[in-house]
């Protein structure tokens, strides 16, 4: 520690001035009074050396005599290339293409982003990669990326559990608008509650993530950039409905108010009514559900003094009915008559951003979030209940200047955040309040040409996890052209949830066992876990077509864990670690354009992921050693009136998994120790009339893959051997879907 806070104070001093260009990319008007623009891409044209805009819209990018048509673009807006033969500062403003009479398209940028630049490795997925599936919610954004894992979490809710790393959710830091956002009450099921359509873009961070953001990333974060009422559509109507009866209408109404103020009204509605029960075991393979979700947006923006800011209130009702397809609850409600369950969220959240750029220092900004929810669950599975009320706050300040010069920048700020849990389990109670305060430093130097680098230390004191630094280092090397080597390392903690995140056990016949060491989250101590890694990408041009191959490897060591032992059919049991749980994890992955218009994304990815439970060191279950993707894309050539056919097709195969022990489970009711793989594919077409109107149709599970029996003890769901938890397929088969999209 003591070697990591010299370097990290004493780095910026020993690294040469280089000259450079420095400056800030905004949004035109016809005054030139408008935001910045994050993440707009600036390049030397016909070179390897870029960068991408800060979130005020700032950059800083090494000057060279070699070069001098700088390249500045973004999507949804035309792109310029400027003369610049000397080093200076410069502002400019992009045009958006939808104020255009004509828009020559010079480079299209990417619907899946990987930077050469940035010290940390973050995938960025844009809104034309979120088109090639339904994406109905966010839970299930991530099917065209082998970034993230996506499995199925239990054979009732429908829901779906994602993975990166080897690690599930609640290792991962899931931001909206880099506010935490996925978390305590809302883990099982926060996913579904943020509808596609209201996605701008995803960043998707591997490893330890910045100490700006928290301290409770472990294997990396998900953030998730909404729709800009100022840049969306006025309106925007998405209608979905798909063959197992789920119906889907998503409305964004945006307005411009006046020069600085603009609002958006989103609603989102869906509801499932039609009972489905291909596999004939008597249970719905989909639950019943109905959802309301209505969301107003407020756009600030003056640049003239600085300032931009915005304003989210949303209010959500979830409704969910599963169990078996006889299951009334006006009359079978806790009765033997039949088994079923209901889970009824409201929630209610908001959050604010302000933020003041500097006007005579665009590389100084000052910045404030906050953000406010209270959740509440009611639900009960057969004779179990549980319920949750969350109520919880969160504020952050954030000052972000320069050291000397725009290649040295560091942020710095506090954070203050509030949770308030009040849980019953079948009746017992469960309440605590954690409350916790900290301070962060994070320096960032940027030289494009070889090295980046982002070190950050943070404190925090906290009532439950104490005192106790996280320090978090990235790192990026160019060796040669078009080429980045990356390493990073970070410590994470967190306080488990335990009923929040395994919910699934309460549908099952298993005793729940707290077998805790006396600390105080539910009798446990704190997670506290240290990911380390490296990666490398290499962009490439074969057959003057673009491409790139890249290769990562990440290892995850827990201190503590809170381990949830399924090894007994009988119970579930929680423990403290004693002994190792680790994960590592390896991807490698091409892409390439193989033909004009023709994109092939390829990965394998192998996972060691084990932990030692009662009965020793045991790989994790229900999670596959080697996994296979595969994505094909192909678009005609737009219209002139913006009409194209887009193709998608995806295949996703699995290896083997092992199963947790069912070996004192009646005969019949007994598994294999491990099942084979499988493979799943999807696809999607998408024809576009016009630049207003378009109608998709697409398949899931295309082959049919079904899970035998994927309940056990279905014929007898209040007896001793009933168990909903250990799926590792599909439950339901093929399913057919169809939707449209008008903007205006």
């Amino acid at each position: 520690m003591k070697y990591f806070i010299i370097l990290f104070f004493w780095f910026p001093t020993i690294i040469a001035a280089q000259e450079e260009i420095t400056g800030m990319v905004m949004e035109a008007n016809t005054e030139n009074k408008h935001l910045g623009l994050s993440g707009a891409n600036v390049y030397w044209q016909n070179s390897p050396i870029g960068t991408i805009t800060k979130e005020d819209g700032t950059f800083a990018i090494p000057y060279s005599v070699k070069y001098n048509k700088l390249v500045i673009s973004y999507v949804g807006f035309q792109s310029d290339t400027l003369t610049v033969n000397e080093p200076r500062m410069i502002h400019h403003w992009l045009v958006p293409s939808n104020q255009l009479d004509e828009v020559v398209v010079e480079q299209e940028r990417e619907a899946v982003e990987k930077t050469l630049f940035s010290s940390q490795n973050v995938v960025t997925i844009n809104s034309e990669e979120l088109l090639k599936a339904a994406c109905c919610n966010l839970s299930e954004s991530f099917e065209t990326n082998p970034a993230i894992d996506v499995n199925f979490n239990d054979a009732l809710t429908g829901t779906r559990q994602i993975e990166m790393l080897g690690l599930t959710s609640p290792y991962l830091l899931i931001t909206q608008e880099n506010i935490p956002m996925v978390r305590g009450a809302s883990q099982s099921f926060g996913l579904t509650f943020t509808p596609g359509t209201w996605v701008e873009s995803i960043q998707i961070t591997k490893g330890a993530g910045s100490v700006v953001n928290g301290y409770e990333s472990i294997s990396g974060q998900i953030n998730t950039e909404l729709q800009k009422p100022l840049t969306d559509f006025p309106i925007f109507v998405n209608g979905y409905a798909n063959m197992n009866g789920r119906l889907e209408l998503n409305t964004h109404i945006n307005t411009k108010l006046s020069e600085k103020w603009s609002t958006g009204l989103y609603l989102h509605g869906n509801r499932r009514d039609i009972e489905v029960d291909e596999n004939d075991d008597a249970f719905l393979d989909t639950p019943l559900a109905n959802q309301i979700n209505i969301m107003n947006r407020w756009q600030y923006q003056n640049p003239e003094k600085g300032w931009v800011s915005f304003l989210n209130i949303r209010f959500l009702n979830d409704e969910k009915q599963l169990g078996q397809t006889s299951f009334d609850p006006d009359t079978d409600r806790f009765t033997t008559n039949a088994w079923g369950s209901e889970i009824d969220t409201r929630r209610f959240d908001g959050s604010l951003k302000l933020g003041y750029v500097f006007p005579e220092l665009p590389f100084q900004s000052l910045g404030f979030q906050a953000s406010y929810s209270d959740h509440e669950q009611d639900s009960y599975y057969g004779f179990n209940t549980y319920a949750i009320d969350h109520e919880s706050f969160y504020s952050n300040l954030i000052f972000n200047s320069i050291l000397g010069n725009t290649k040295h920048n560091f942020k710095t700020g506090i954070a203050v955040a509030y949770d308030g849990y009040d849980e019953s389990v079948s009746g017992q109670p469960f309440s605590r309040t954690d409350r916790s305060a900290g301070a962060f430093f994070e320096y960032s130097y940027t030289n494009l040409e070889k090295l980046s680098l982002t070190a950050g230390l943070r404190f925090d004191t906290h009532n439950r996890l104490g005192n106790f630094f996280t320090p978090r280092l990235h790192v990026r090397y160019t060796p040669w052209e078009k080429a980045s080597l990356r390493g990073s390392f970070g410590l994470g903690r967190r306080a488990a949830n335990i009923f929040a995140e395994n919910q699934r056990m309460f549908a099952s016949a298993r005793n729940i066992q707290l077998i805790g060491n006396g600390g105080n989250i539910y009798g446990f101590d704190p997670e506290k876990a240290v990911n380390f890694g490296f990666g490398f990408i290499q962009k490439f041009l074969l057959f003057e077509r673009p491409g790139d191959f890249s290769m990562d490897f990440y290892r995850t060591d827990f201190e503590n864990q809170v381990v949830v032992d399924w090894e007994n059919p009988r119970e579930v049991r929680f423990t403290n670690l004693d002994g190792k749980s680790f994960a590592n994890s390896l991807q490698v992955e091409l892409n390439h354009e193989i033909i004009p218009r023709v994109e092939l994304r390829t990965a394998y990815k192998y996972y060691d992921v084990k932990t030692d439970f009662q009965i020793g060191l045991l790989q994790k279950p229900l999670q596959a050693e080697h996994r296979y993707f595969a994505n094909l894309g192909y678009n005609t050539a737009p219209r002139e009136n913006g009409s194209q056919w887009r193709f998608d097709y995806t295949l996703h195969v699995l290896g083997q998994q092992r199963l947790p022990s069912t070996d004192t489970n009646p005969a019949k009711l007994q598994l294999e120790d491990f099942v084979d793989g499988y493979s799943l594919m999807n696809a999607q077409v998408t024809k576009v009339f016009s630049n207003k109107f378009e109608v998709y149709v697409g398949g899931e599970n295309l082959t049919n893959f079904m899970q035998p029996n994927p309940i056990l003890g279905a014929d007898d769901p209040f007896g001793t051997n009933f168990d909903t938890t250990i799926v590792y397929a599909p439950i339901f088969g093929r399913m057919l879907y169809m939707g449209f999209r008008f903007k205006s």
